[in-house]
């Protein structure tokens, strides 16, 4: 896609440079911010190729004026980038912006300081621990400081000349146990701070040092015979062992580590990170990404790990991450193999598949039409086809035992059943069990049909077989009109293998992904569908054998029978009486008599 003049001389004029680079339309509306290594080099890849994506394709003819931000290194290019694009906020870029206001724990800076849940941070000297994405979490964590450490609950000025003077009493806090009452100078300031900072390591995640002094005093209690307060103490022992063996998952030496992975789609892409501390996780977050252009799984952690470090105030000095990239010289990336770190990695990947089943079956529920648009989507891309397989149908052969030829054809609209317009066949040409000849004429028959009555061809054919059955169901298509028509392809049920006419080697895809769940659904209702056809077929020909065997018992009396007994055993377990109901006595007569010979 060539540049205009005026675009071409701005291309041309671009420093080979690290840095940010921003894309506006005639009426200079931001339309994209992006960062390159090379910034001459990047842009004009946008300009020297037709792109796979129909947005890239659209922005590029949108684009009137480049500028360009210079900056020292790649690492600056990207902060920049991402500064840039929440601030700006252009069409074509991924979204970052995050409306929600997390809930942090904060330890006040004060006289005996409080520790509390909160979602506004005051510039005031108090520490922060957070932002937690789960207010569970907040309260499971201020739940297990309550019962480890008494603290105040009030919000009185605790200087040292206000206690002097004793201006307070103690509350009801105290005397059930919840306070110690530092209000009346009953626990000192070094006392209390002495708490706070066990409770500071806490929520640091290193529970090693709280643990230690915990058990320290149960032994010096138990030592002088106060069994009542190390009971109390054992208590609170088993409380912080039972919440650190909830958090410790790994070497407890792994600490200030950040992880992160991605799992991405057609149209998102969904980025877990985990923060571990002293072996712990306390903090885990998943954040989805709406693709706009085609951007690779790299560009997206890169834009990602920036925007959830800023926002959760991360500093860590290590980054596992399943792909190599470039944070800088200040931050390590670990691309683990094995061991506790790959461990890690495997658990992040986990939450972010987990999260995006959740958002899909959201989807699925609240917009089904997304749901369907999305799987579309993917099948195309997968199938390497030119439009989205909204029509398929799929052909299943079913000859058990050589006998009764039938055939079953099932249609999918939107990736879904659509049952009313199932068809079945009794193959009629065919004599004995002959797998490609009765797949050529059901295909044939189907589709002679749909041209007679000026029906609309499906979008996709799927062949339930190899590449013979596929071969044979072409030549039908051939001999129609059809063949490059219409996009076609065979299931072999061996490997799941996928084949395409011309091609002789299969294609293979994720079981576990849409596009094949789908397939295999066809593939699954076909013979499901054709079984029970074939079934139904054996059935009344094994009962019109058996009946039409009988002098005297015409076809209206074989119908009144099978209408009111449903099946040849009830027919024949039953009564003179209830027969003579039907038939007559005399007829009801003959048929017992034949029953017990035959």
């Amino acid at each position: 896609m060539e540049p205009s003049k005026e675009l071409a001389l701005q291309i041309q004029t671009l420093p080979s440079e690290p840095g940010v680079y921003q894309y506006y339309d005639k009426e200079d509306k931001i339309l994209y911010v992006g960062k390159a290594k090379n910034l001459k080099k990047r842009v004009s890849s946008y300009f020297n190729k037709i792109h796979q994506e129909g947005k890239t394709n659209v922005l590029v003819k949108k684009i009137v004026t480049i500028k360009h931000i210079v900056v020292p290194t790649e690492t600056d290019a990207l902060l920049l980038e991402n500064n840039l694009i929440k601030s700006l906020q252009p069409r074509y870029n991924v979204l970052l912006k995050d409306d929600k206001s997390y809930p942090w724990i904060c330890i006040k800076k004060e006289p005996f300081s409080r520790v509390f849940s909160t979602r506004k941070i005051v510039k005031d000297g108090s520490e922060y621990f957070g932002p937690y994405t789960s207010s569970k979490t907040v309260h499971a964590l201020l739940d297990l400081i309550k019962e480890l450490y008494p603290l105040r609950s009030c919000n009185y000025d605790l200087s040292h000349s206000n206690i002097k003077s004793g201006k307070y009493k103690v509350c009801l806090e105290y005397h059930i146990g919840n306070c110690q009452g530092p209000c009346e100078a009953l626990e000192s300031e070094a006392q209390y701070q002495s708490k706070i900072s066990h409770i500071r390591d806490i929520l640091k995640g290193n529970f090693k040092d709280s643990l230690k002094q915990f058990k320290a005093h149960m032994l010096r209690l138990s030592t002088n015979l106060e069994f009542e307060q190390a009971q109390k103490i054992k208590e609170k022992i088993d409380l912080l062992e039972n919440y650190q063996s909830k958090s410790t998952i790994v070497n407890p030496k792994i600490s200030n580590v950040d992880v992160f992975s991605i799992v991405s789609d057609h149209s998102s892409a969904y980025i877990n990170f985990l923060q571990v501390s002293y072996g712990a996780i306390i903090r885990s977050h998943t954040m989805e990404l709406k693709k706009k252009l085609e951007e690779t799984d790299q560009e997206l952690l890169e834009l990602a790990i920036v925007e959830l470090r800023e926002r959760f105030h991360l500093n860590s000095r290590e980054v596992i991450a399943p792909i190599d990239i470039d944070l800088g010289e200040s931050i390590q990336v670990t691309v683990p193999k094995l061991g506790d770190k790959k461990r890690l990695l495997e658990l992040s990947e986990r939450n972010a598949k987990f999260y995006r089943i959740d958002q899909l079956k959201q989807i699925k529920i609240v917009d089904p039409q997304r749901h369907s648009n999305r799987i579309m989507a993917q099948m195309k891309k997968d199938l390497r086809m030119s439009k989205e397989p909204r029509h398929i149908e799929c052909f299943d052969n079913s000859n058990i035992q050589g006998t009764n030829p039938v055939a079953a054809c099932v249609v999918f609209r939107d990736g879904k059943p659509s049952k009313k317009e199932y068809r079945h066949f009794n193959v009629k040409t065919v004599q004995g069990p002959n797998d490609y000849d009765s797949m050529q004429e059901i295909v044939f028959r189907r589709y002679k049909r749909v041209l007679e009555q000026g029906l609309d061809l499906p979008d996709l054919i799927v062949i339930d077989g190899g590449k013979g059955q596929l071969g044979v169901a072409l030549k039908s298509l051939e001999e129609l009109g059809l063949r490059g028509k219409v996009a076609i392809i065979s299931l072999a049920e061996r490997l799941e293998e996928i084949f395409y006419p011309g091609d002789s080697v299969p294609m293979y895809l994720d079981k576990r992904g849409e596009t094949m769940k789908v397939i295999i659904h066809l593939r699954d209702e076909a013979h499901r569908f054709g079984l029970n056809f074939h079934r139904d077929q054996r059935s009344k020909n094994a009962i019109t054998s058996i009946l039409d065997n009988i002098p005297g018992i015409g076809e209206k009396s074989k119908i009144a029978l099978l209408n009111e007994f449903g099946s040849v055993n009830k027919i024949r377990s039953a009564s003179l009486e209830d027969l003579q109901k039907i038939i007559g006595m005399a007829k009801s007569k003959l048929l017992i008599e034949f029953f017990k010979v035959n």
